[in-house]
């Protein structure tokens, strides 16, 4: 039997793929490379020493997805596949909800129909929208303040509906805060298309050459220095995070909601000090407007997965630097060899 990972050439689902991996579990990956590149899964093989089926298929796809399901002997999903660009979604709503909703509606539906009724979800600290203060608990009000984080919100909001009709499912759901970093072979990381959407990434870019400088929304939030403070995680803990989190759903038959992150708050310009420390490279940068929907400080209060999962973050801002640096070194453009780079955008992220 096998775990279905869906999104699993992605950033976090790579990952998630070589701890599954080494952890003795025999995957299925399905992905429709919409926003991955296939070579993230040959080094995920070749890290691991590891085989494993690759399916491209779309979630949209009722027909693919009950292939996927007939052709594999499947006993739980890790479900990550996702459109996932805030500032996309405010202008292609429609194209989220239908990607990121309705394709989740087919996998469940599948999966009810070949009597497979666990799965982890990935959700996102988005859905807190602007959260009253911080640490962030699960019983924060939601409320989210895009129509990204309203496909998670939505999401969450069917899978509880799911298993108050039918207690055989047994669900977790996962909201993450800000995963960085990368695997510490540099073999794997994020490999964003065009302008990287989040901050270390295109603080990575700055320092490799890519990009001019880093422009920080916003230098007078109410915060020790001006900038924005945000939950940074290492993606190799959230991975772990997912393994911790299919353990408990294999136990039991549970609906619960776990925050994922360390407990710290980092600003912008401890993050940009960090990564100028691990790469030895100078962050040039520039202050910009605050961005409509920002708030001062958010970052979690990850207790709730430390005592019921049995789960820590463990890696520090140093090392989450030092590995997006190393993967950022050794793939310069990502995961293409030939990819061209994107034009230089003085503006940042």
């Amino acid at each position: 039997m096998a775990i279905l990972v869906t999104g699993g050439a992605g950033y976090i689902g790579s990952h998630t793929c070589v701890e599954l991996l080494s952890g003795g579990y025999d995957i299925v990956v399905a992905d429709n490379f919409s926003n991955s590149n296939p070579e993230a899964l040959r080094r995920v093989a070749e890290l691991t020493g590891k085989l494993f089926t690759i399916v491209q298929a779309d979630l949209q796809d009722r027909q693919q997805v009950e292939e996927l399901f007939k052709d594999n002997k499947i006993e739980a999903v890790i479900h990550f596949a996702a459109l996932k660009a805030v500032g996309e979604s405010v202008d292609l709503p429609l194209k989220y909800y239908q990607n990121n909703i309705a394709g989740t509606l087919i996998l469940l539906e599948t999966m009810e129909r070949f009597h497979v009724k666990k799965i982890v979800f990935s959700s996102s600290a988005t859905v807190y929208g602007e959260a009253s203060g911080a640490p962030i608990t699960e019983n924060e009000p939601i409320g989210a303040a895009n129509p990204y984080g309203r496909t998670k919100q939505v999401t969450e909001e069917i899978l509880m509906d799911l298993h108050k009709a039918d207690q055989e499912w047994s669900i977790a759901i996962l909201r993450y805060f800000n995963p960085i970093g990368a695997h510490e072979s540099g073999m794997i990381g994020e490999d964003p298309n065009g302008i990287p959407n989040n901050l270390v990434p295109y603080i990575s870019q700055v320092a490799i050459g890519k990009r001019d400088r880093l422009r920080i929304h916003g230098k007078d939030y109410p915060t020790k220095d001006g900038t924005g403070v945000r939950d940074y995680i290492h993606v190799v803990d959230l991975a772990k995070g997912h393994i911790k989190a299919l353990e408990k759903i294999k136990k039991e038959n549970v609906v619960d909601t776990f925050n994922l992150g360390t407990g710290k708050g980092y600003s912008v310009l401890e993050v940009v000090k960090a990564f100028q420390l691990a790469s030895g490279r100078m962050i040039p940068c520039e202050a910009g407007d605050r961005r409509p929907g920002d708030i001062a400080i958010c970052y979690a209060d990850p207790s709730k997965a430390q005592k019921e999962l049995g789960w820590t973050a463990t890696k520090t801002i140093t090392e989450m630097c030092k590995d997006t640096w190393r993967w950022q070194q050794q793939n310069p453009n990502g995961y293409s060899s030939d990819k061209k780079a994107a034009e230089k955008e003085p503006t940042g992220a």
